[in-house]
């Protein structure tokens, strides 16, 4: 398969996992352009290797990761969005909103490991290959991840307050 191809057959994929990682569409794009750059001119070596899905996705957590270590990386956030009215869609997406926002602080391997768990279905050995580390450091990464999340959301209550009389 050829550059070409494989960018045609693979590239909403990898656009995908990008937005997943880094939560912005447009700093995905430019991360999958970035990283397709960096495979064009050594493709003939990644298209013979066993399985050029790992080594691109693994080129894409890199090329994340390196992105937030950057000391020019000076992105500012804004701690609440202004309040546009109120309904059931608008709490879906702000319930949504929040979660990317907690994911998107954990530290960028756990990040990682969540997203290529839950969104791209992969399973410990396969993402243990694209972060080049065990299945053991992965298990640790997933549940430290999940824990951080859990540690923001209380257990709903069991007891009933309101009874009538």
């Amino acid at each position: 398969m050829d550059f070409h191809e494989y960018v045609y057959a693979r590239g909403p994929a990898l656009l995908r996992l990008a937005c997943l990682l880094t939560g912005d569409p447009h700093r995905a794009e430019d991360l999958v352009q970035e990283v397709l750059a960096s495979a064009y001119t050594k493709w003939h070596r990644i298209s013979t290797a066993d399985r050029p899905d790992v080594y691109m996705r693994r080129m894409l957590v890199n090329a994340n990761i390196s992105w937030w270590r950057r000391l020019t990386n000076q992105e500012v956030t804004i701690d609440a969005v202004p309040d546009r009215g109120g309904g059931d869609h608008e709490q879906a997406v702000a319930d949504r909103d929040a979660m990317w926002r907690l994911i998107r602080a954990l530290p960028p391997k756990q990040r990682a490991v969540l997203v290529l768990r839950y969104y791209e279905d992969l399973g410990d050995a396969a993402i243990a290959e694209i972060l080049s580390c065990s299945t053991a450091t992965v298990r640790t990464h997933a549940m430290r991840g999940l824990e951080t999340l859990r540690g923001h959301f209380s257990a709903p209550s069991t007891s009933t307050s309101g009874s009538v009389t």
